[in-house]
């Protein structure tokens, strides 16, 4: 998996914009700290009787993003769906979320609750219980997918966005988020 990227902090200055590759997740902001309670993880409140699987490598930026938000839009449009994200290869990565996604979810007003307490291997029994399952880069996960899932790998739909460094996280994060929206309106009529 690429690395991803991470923004530091300047000191007191505030954050920095210029972004810096790394294997690993930078610190989340203290602003998230009450957004990574139990309860609030565990809040959604929706009664569920559809599910959505967002896949991609590591489980920690592009389909966490997604996740959160499907969750958000969905629980606000009172649908009964709910979003799932699982990874393919999450031992690549390290850390609760990437901070460009948290950031960019802050930035949304959308609260972390609306994504997973912690990164998830995709199983069989995730493909099973979804009614729908989207890897987030065809190049990327249909030859992990042919590997690990063979009778799944004809059987998802695949978006094409690419992870960082192959796509800036901001381009990649609305491209997500357009599609998202689109996936509500199609789920919705």
């Amino acid at each position: 998996m690429a690395p991803l990227l991470a923004r530091r902090s300047k000191g007191q200055q505030g954050r920095s914009r210029e972004p810096r590759p790394t294997a690993r997740s930078a610190p989340l902001p203290p602003s998230f700290a009450s957004s990574l309670s139990l309860p609030a993880l565990l809040a959604y409140s929706m009664p569920v009787n559809h599910r959505i699987l967002f896949i991609c490598t590591g489980n920690f930026y592009r389909s966490r993003f997604a996740e959160a938000v499907f969750n958000y839009h969905a629980e606000r449009q009172q649908l009964p769906w709910t979003a799932l994200s699982r990874g393919l290869a999450i031992h690549l990565t390290e850390g609760y979320l990437s901070s460009v996604a948290a950031e960019a979810l802050l930035d949304r007003q959308i609260d972390l609750r609306y994504t997973g307490r912690e990164r998830v291997q995709l199983s069989e029994d995730d493909l099973l219980r979804a009614d729908r399952s989207i890897a987030m880069h065809r190049t990327e996960h249909l030859p992990m997918m042919q590997s690990q899932f063979p009778a799944w790998a004809g059987r998802i739909d695949y978006w094409d966005v690419p992870d960082i460094p192959h796509c800036p996280s901001e381009d990649a994060l609305r491209e997500i988020e357009q599609n998202v929206i689109r996936l509500l309106q199609e789920v919705s009529a």
